[in-house]
This record gives C-alpha cells, structure tokens and sequence, in this order.
C-alpha cells in the first residue's frame, strides 16, 4: 500500500485493487481564514483526482473542498459513502457531477471492487449532533496486506469494532490539533484565556495519544491540522514561538510538536509527512520519502508562513471580494432564517432556556430562544448570558448563500469575538449548525432519545457511569480524575464528583459516588 499524503487530513492509497482519494483539501476555508500547511498548491491535482474510489470523511470546509473537487477529481469515482442519518453530504457531491455511491452502513465491514481486485473497508459513522457538520467519520482500508485506519478528525467512542473486523492496524492517520475558536475569541482577560488555551492545546493532544494507544498501530501519522493563518489579523493564531514548551497557550500545535509529545510518552511510532510526502507500506515495514527536507519548512516555521502569505495574498483578497457587502438593517432575514427554525426545535430552545444578542455592527439583533421569537433588544435588559460580535458582511453572506451551518462558517473562521456566562451551551452551538427544517428535526430528535447510562465503573476510588452523558465516551478509556473531577479526554467536558454536575454545560449530570476505603 502506498499511502502520499496531500495535505491536511488528505491522503491518497493507492493500491493493486485501486485507488482511493481522501479528503482533498487546497482552497482557502471559514471565509479565508484557514489554508492548508504546509502549502499543497503546487501538488498535481489533475493527477491527484484521477482515482477509482473519493472518500469525503464529512462536510467541514477543510475537507469538503467543492471547488477542488469539482475542478479535479473524476467524477466516475466510486464515492465512499458514510452511513449518515442526514443526506446533505451525498447532496452536496451529487452538485458536483459524483453520481456513482457506495452506500456503506456504520462500522461494518464491506469488500469493494476497483479495476485490480478487491478491498476491505470500514468506515465508522458518527452521528451526534456535535460531529462535524451533522456527522463525522473515519475510515479503515485494508488490501490484504497492510491496513490503515484514517481518523482524521472522528472521535469515535467504540474502538473494539477495528480489532474485531481487522487485527492489528499497521498505520494510522488522526487529528491531534482540533478545529475549534476556544478561547482565543472570547472578552476574556488575556492571562485567564492563556491558562484555559494552554489546557486546551494540552488536553486534545492527550486525547490524540489516547485514541493512539487503543489503537495501537505500528505507525502513527499526525494529519488533520493545523491550518495557516495568513491574514495579517489571525496571523497570531500561528503557532510559531516556543513551539515545544509546556507553557505554550497556542491551541494550533503543529505535527513536530505532537510527534515530541509521542516520544515524550514512550512512543517512537510517530511520522511526519508533508505534501507530497510517500509512504510505502507492506505489514508493519514502512519506508518514507518527502518531496523536500522538511525542515526547509519547520526550521524557520515563521518565514514560511510569511512566505505562503505573500504568494496567496491574491487568492486571500478574491475570496474577501466574494463577501456580501450591503446596507440595511438585518433583523428582518435574520427573523425570515431563525424563527421557522425555532418553532421546530422545542428541546434546543429550551436547553439555550435565554435570550442570545448579535452585535452586528452598529445593530443589535436578540434571539430570544424562551419566546422563540428573533426581535430588537428591549430597553434595560442588560447584558446578554451569550453574544457574538460578527461583521455584519460575514452574516449578510451566509444569509444570501442560504447556509445551513454557522459553525462550519463563521465561527470556526475566528473572524468574530464572542462572550457568555456560565458553561458552555451545547444546544446552541447546534442550533447553529442545524439551519434546516432536516437538521433541525433530527438534532432536537436525538437531544429527545433515552440513552442508556445503567453500566458502571470503577475510576480512582469512584463509581461512576460508564458511558459520558455529553456523547457517549467509554469513561473507563477517556475518563481521568483529578481530586473532585472527572474529565472526559474526548472533548474535555469536566464533572463535579461529589454532586454530579456538570461544570462545562448546563445538564448532563453525571451518575458518580464514592467508595469506600477497604
């Protein structure tokens, strides 16, 4: 199996049976503000997306890239599809000219066909409503000789169905540096958001090496992140200073910084590849090239981004060109957008349970999620508990592009600040990401399910519930306990043990009591 990493969490296989794309992302992202790192404009594209079979793991923009894949990637590829219980990702390759599907059903070993011979695959299909864009996915390939897990930016919660479909996984590709605005957006004191970025930078490269020891491949490739930042207002979101200290408060660490982490912890498995960069794999033997040293780019990772800046600076300002700039007041379509969306969300709405302000400029717009009404601010009411200072070109965009997705827009653009006391509301970041009578009636659908929180086990001198009330996470693999507190490692979410509360949102209590000393 030859694996050549093209960016990102892009990889393409190549195998005797066929050929299979992943990923493909070159484009800038989140209104310009993301674009791949290392630069991967001066790959062969057209050759690239000459394959047999597309995977598009899910629809956040640094993988969905639509103008990549429209422009260069064959259109009578088989496409890979992940078992999602919302179509809007088969929708969206269907625009595109993709017309031939293999429908795949979660977790579930199938054999495909390609011009050579047969597959293995699996892909795990996450269905929450906080996975990606209204799912999330990872996916397995095996041609009999070599096996390969790419995670990209999945977080599954089961990891026993890869050794009970496959065995030992020979090289695995996962995210360890997240796609994500905490804290560095939020009105807070710059010393107070440093400690909470540095436990966040900290806390998902745990939870990378986490998933790394459950699977347990001969070989690890950090992928998935971070992006460049080249606008000169995000370019401080590049982590280029002291890139290896543990005092380091960036929440992008790149791939070196990982791969140290991983020798720190005793593991010496770790790759680096960059674009163009070609893995050769046979079993548990593997033998890497790269197209240049990397250290032409790590070395001096300030001028390179510097570098990439001035070279992009036009593609960066074309896309700003496309921003919709206008005038009038946008009460009224922000009503039109939110308020039919509202009236079907009666879980969502009453988990936001109060009002949330945009401050669009000059204008400020209430989503009063109680009276599921959108209105003008009524004199005297304060400070809302949440708010969002956004552009107001940014939003009169994703109002004219019908977008279905905030979240996968303007937020993870970081192009916005954004304030709340209290926790963090679950509901409405995925209010946010269901703009559509579809995603709306699913979300508030499965926010509605039981799930079942019977099983126990036991953490520390605790006896807790086994599976995560925010997503299900397997407490006995993700869960750490410091004093009084439980974290959860898949997404950081921490619980108070001696009441049960929740401390990062508002519900989810914890099921948890003490043992007694024998």
């Amino acid at each position: 199996m030859q694996i050549t990493s093209v960016g990102h969490a892009g990889f393409h296989i190549r195998t005797t049976a066929g050929t299979i794309l992943c990923d493909p992302w070159v484009n800038p992202a989140y209104f310009a503000s993301w674009v791949p790192f290392p630069d991967n404009t001066g790959l062969d594209w057209d050759a690239l997306g000459d394959v047999d079979f597309l995977y598009v793991s899910h629809l956040h923009r640094d993988h969905f890239d639509a103008k990549n894949l429209l422009e260069h990637v064959n259109k009578n590829a088989t496409v890979l599809l992940p078992d999602y219980p919302v179509p809007d990702l088969r929708r969206e390759l269907e625009k595109l000219g993709f017309h031939t599907f293999f429908e795949t059903e979660d977790s579930v070993k199938h054999t495909i066909t390609g011009p050579g011979g047969e597959l293995e695959i699996m892909i795990i299909a996450l269905r929450a409503p906080a996975d990606g864009p209204i799912g999330d996915s990872g996916i397995v390939v095996s041609d009999g000789e070599t096996t390969c897990f790419n995670m990209n930016d999945a977080r599954p919660v089961d990891m026993d169905v890869l050794d009970a479909a496959f065995g030992h996984i020979d090289i695995h590709l996962l995210q360890y540096s997240g796609a994500i605005w905490y804290p560095m957006v939020y009105d807070i004191p710059s010393r107070t958001k440093a400690n909470f970025a540095r436990q966040k930078r900290q806390r998902g490269m745990d939870r990378a090496r986490s998933y790394i020891e459950q699977v347990g491949a001969t070989w690890v490739v950090p992928s998935a992140g971070p992006p460049a930042f080249l606008d000169p207002e995000l370019r401080y979101l590049n982590d280029t200073e002291d890139r290896f200290s543990p005092e380091n408060s960036n929440i992008f660490p790149d791939q070196e910084t990982f791969l140290e982490q991983m020798r720190i912890n005793g593991n010496s498995g770790g790759i680096l590849m960059i674009p163009g960069s070609v893995a050769e794999v046979h079993g548990k033997e593997l033998e890497l090239t790269h197209p240049v040293d990397p250290q032409t780019i790590y070395g001096d990772k300030a001028a390179y981004i510097e570098r990439m800046a001035e070279r992009l600076a036009p593609v960066i300002a074309a896309e700003k060109r496309t921003w919709a700039h206008g005038a009038g007041p946008l009460l009224e379509p922000l009503r039109a957008k939110f308020e039919p969306i509202m009236a079907q969300s009666d879980l969502i709405c009453d988990g936001i349970g109060y009002p949330v302000g945009l401050v669009l400029g000059d204008e400020t717009v209430v989503l009063d999620f109680p009276r599921r009404v959108v209105r003008a601010p009524i004199e005297g009411e304060g400070k809302y508990r949440y708010g969002f200072r956004i552009a107001p070109e940014l939003v009169r965009t994703v109002l004219r592009d019908d977008e279905p997705d905030w979240v996968n827009t303007i937020f993870l653009s970081t192009r916005f600040q954004t304030w709340r006391i209290g926790g963090y509301n679950e509901f409405l970041y995925t209010f946010f990401k269901c703009l559509t009578d579809e995603r709306i009636a699913y979300a508030d659908g499965w926010f509605s399910e039981a799930h079942d929180d019977t099983a126990s086990v036991e953490l520390d001198g605790w006896e807790v519930q086994r599976r995560c009330p925010h997503l299900k996470a397997d407490l006995s693999r993700f869960g750490v306990i410091e004093g009084n507190t439980l974290t959860c490692n898949l997404h950081g979410w921490q619980w108070d043990l001696e009441s049960g509360r929740c401390k990062t949102s508002k519900g989810h209590e914890l099921r948890s009591k003490k043992l007694e000393a024998h």
